[in-house]
């Protein structure tokens, strides 16, 4: 599994049919995902402070060539999906309503505790 946050909105629009993608996404011009162990990294660094977000699995063997891992943050590879996500390709959502104490949404525990996928290079020290 990979896995996205999305905001309240973003979530509503891709229940409505609509893409799954966030503004650095259309930027990007992919979508961004994390692993399970880089989920919590991911949510302190751009969703501090924010509330109604949840986070999403979608099976990263469902994306075949479309599924890219490129390196990014500390030369970790994160997987970037580069064709249209929609609802159907959802396996879960949590919702995001518990904080640290600096109002960082926690992931779950059963998502944090996942291996990583075995399709994902290995980090480069």
């Amino acid at each position: 599994m990979i896995y996205k946050i999305l905001t309240a909105e973003q979530l509503a629009i891709v229940e409505a049919g609509g893409p799954m993608q966030a503004p650095v996404d259309i930027a990007d011009g992919y979508v961004h995902f994390s692993t399970s162990k880089q989920v919590q990294e991911t949510l302190t660094k751009w969703f501090k402070g924010q509330t109604g977000c949840a986070l999403v699995s979608v099976d990263s063997r469902d994306f075949g060539p479309d599924l890219k891992w490129e390196e990014s943050r500390g030369g970790d590879y994160f997987p970037h999906v580069y064709t249209t996500v929609r609802e159907y390709h959802i396996s879960s959502i949590w919702p995001l309503d518990q904080f640290d104490a600096n109002g960082v949404p926690i992931a779950p525990d059963s998502v944090t505790s996942q291996p990583e996928p075995a399709s994902k290079p290995d980090h480069k020290a």
